[in-house]
């Protein structure tokens, strides 16, 4: 959506009460002033006049200065060095500008970035319940601080063997029944199908157990199954090395020797 157009300057005065106006509102960069004043006049020399005069009498700070102001706050508020970075640079302050600010404010400080990422871990978070690691990463991450930085935060909250992936939280709500179904009914046999509820961190504790329940109630029979996988396939079975590529192919799906054997002399029959 575009922004409406502004009533133009008429005169210079009216150039400077709109960059007071603004001032007004709160600090700004010279960058944003000029950007904001160019929306006023097109005259170049007028907006020229009215940066110089804000500089030089204060109302408008200089890059470096507005830079080691916004770095003090920042920091005072535990917002890491990439974010501050980050945040300069869109708002028109030069890479060098903000290199000098960062090392002068950090010197002056004598910032730790390291307590920093711990202060503001703890006073974010007082427990893990309902966010994952992953989100804390993020969220750390967009505040400016460093993997290394996270990491030693992490290691110094008192919750932080509570702190779990999204593949864990994810885990613990599985019904272990419903997801052997589930690859069941993929074509996947008894032992791919363990894996990979060890790979998704499902407790597999029960499985056994489940297995039986499943296979009793008539909801699996891998010996089927396995049959079913090898017709998809067509191999030909009077072939050594066609046989070979086919019980290959079924060992690989998770089926074991007995399946596997049965489900060959079948195609034979």
């Amino acid at each position: 959506m575009q922004r409406p157009p502004l009533r133009q300057a008429k005169t210079i005065d009216n150039v400077f009460n709109s960059a007071y106006w603004h001032l007004n509102q709160q600090d700004f960069t010279i960058a944003e002033i000029r950007s904001k004043l160019e929306r006023k006049t097109q005259n170049s020399e007028w907006i020229k006049q009215v940066l110089n005069h804000l500089i030089e009498h204060k109302y408008l700070k200089s890059d470096l200065e507005f830079a080691i102001r916004y770095c003090e706050s920042a920091f005072s508020n535990n917002i890491g060095k990439s974010a501050v970075q980050h945040k300069l640079k869109q708002r028109g302050i030069s890479s060098t500008n903000i290199d000098t600010a960062i090392e002068q404010v950090i010197e002056q400080q004598a910032i730790n970035f390291d307590d920093m990422a711990s202060n503001r871990l703890l006073s974010r978070y007082i427990t893990f319940d309902g966010i994952s690691r992953e989100k804390v990463y993020s969220q750390m991450t967009t505040k400016g601080f460093t993997r290394p930085q996270i990491d030693q935060a992490l290691s110094q909250h008192p919750a932080q063997d509570t702190l779990r992936s999204k593949l864990a939280i994810k885990a613990e709500k599985a019904d272990l029944a419903s997801e052997i179904t589930k690859l069941y009914r993929k074509g996947k046999g008894q032992s791919l199908i363990l894996n990979e509820l060890k790979q998704r961190l499902i407790d597999v504790s029960a499985f056994e157990d489940t297995l039986y329940q499943l296979t009793l109630a008539g909801d699996i029979d891998f010996y089927h199954s396995c049959k079913q996988q090898l017709a998809k396939k067509r191999y030909d079975l009077a072939d050594y090395k066609e046989k070979s590529k086919a019980y290959a192919y079924l060992s690989r799906k998770g089926f074991s020797s007995d399946e596997i054997k049965e489900a060959m002399a079948s195609e034979h029959d």
